[in-house]
């Protein structure tokens, strides 16, 4: 979602060549092969085929995989998004063999040192020498860190790009009709997050609180790989439909017409925010402050009272929320103009 937008600019930019790598830390055809077709995304040029493993194994299976593809295709910069294990270990690659390395979606901190992807983060944003921050919290954590200013660019969103260009294009789908759900009062749910549905009894908390919501709005679950297995140990209410991942049209068409979507994803509290739907975050703690601050997301924690009083407060005062600045849709053009002032 982050790259499409990009690879639109690319093509009317003939000055910047891009070579798309794909590592597979994401290989499903659900969760990967058919994000690349609904976003019209080219065909990798180089595909690591990492798979999954612990997060040590799959860092440095990228990283090996990841060094040859540099050392025969020379860039003269590399660009990594977000703070997945693809993100930090191919920064790495780059700053050990002395090529610019670009982070998209830099700054961001939840201040939990606990979460995997906060120590991508932190990584990748310590060793790159472009951060192109998404909001302006970013900005204050990377000052805080003592970045120099130069090498901050507030660039927006690239996900808010590629939500806004395809938005029309959802309108196609045909998941509410195959659902049942055309005209109807509904919710959804997405759980991913390791400290939530790998422990049993933290899972078996978080969905004893959906149960309960449920009853109020009937909710829709596209259940990620992960996370499918580990619902065995958890009683999920029939109120619940339980779907296979959904494709990236698809899953926009039901989050746009949701009555609440109950999440753990940071991109989903963005999306959820420029469509202006409530969402409950199903976390202790985001990186993404402005989709609170100015959104229409509320942190609900991750016990079943918590979740509860924050679904009650939701329909109690519900918020309408506001754009944060520079979640245009824009925020690829933005990008390429930084890019050429690093690599001029």
């Amino acid at each position: 979602m982050k790259l499409a937008p990009l690879f639109r600019a690319f093509a009317s930019t003939p000055d910047i060549q891009a070579v798309l790598v794909h590592t597979g830390q994401h290989y499903d055809d659900q969760m990967s092969g058919q994000f690349f077709r609904d976003l019209s995304l080219p065909t990798p040029h180089h595909n690591l085929e990492v798979g999954s493993g612990s997060h040590a194994q799959q860092t440095a299976e990228i990283m090996k995989r990841f060094e040859p593809v540099l050392l025969q295709e020379k860039p003269n910069a590399i660009l990594v998004v977000g703070d997945v294990n693809s993100t930090v270990a191919c920064a790495l690659v780059a700053k050990k063999l002395d090529v610019l390395a670009i982070h998209v979606e830099a700054g961001l901190r939840s201040f939990d040192r606990t979460m995997p992807e906060e120590i991508n983060r932190v990584v990748t944003d310590a060793i790159s020498d472009v951060l192109l921050v998404t909001e302006e919290s970013g900005i204050r954590n990377l000052r805080n860190e003592g970045v120099a200013p130069e090498k901050i660019h507030f660039v927006g969103n690239l996900m808010i790009d590629s939500l806004y260009f395809h938005l029309e294009r959802s309108k196609n789908s045909q998941i509410l009709d195959q659902l049942a759900l055309r005209g109807q009062r509904f919710g959804l749910v997405t759980l991913h997050r390791p400290a939530n549905v790998d422990d049993t009894a933290q899972l078996q908390e978080i969905v004893r609180a959906v149960n309960e919501i449920a009853k109020d709005v009937p909710l829709y679950f596209p259940v990620h790989p992960r996370t499918r297995a580990h619902l065995q140990s958890a009683e999920v209410s029939s109120k619940i439909r339980l779907l296979d991942p959904l494709g990236y049209l698809d899953f926009v068409c039901l989050m746009a017409h949701s009555a609440v979507v109950l999440t753990d994803s940071g991109g989903i509290q963005e999306e959820t925010t420029a469509l202006k739907v409530p969402c409950l975050t199903l976390r202790n703690n985001t990186e993404r402050p402005i989709t609170i601050e100015e959104g229409t997301n509320r942190l609900a924690g991750t016990s079943y009272s918590s979740i509860l009083s924050a679904w009650r407060d939701l329909k109690a005062n519900p918020n309408a929320g506001t754009i944060p600045k520079f979640w245009d849709g824009k925020a690829a053009e933005r990008c390429i103009q930084a890019l050429r002032s690093a690599v001029s």
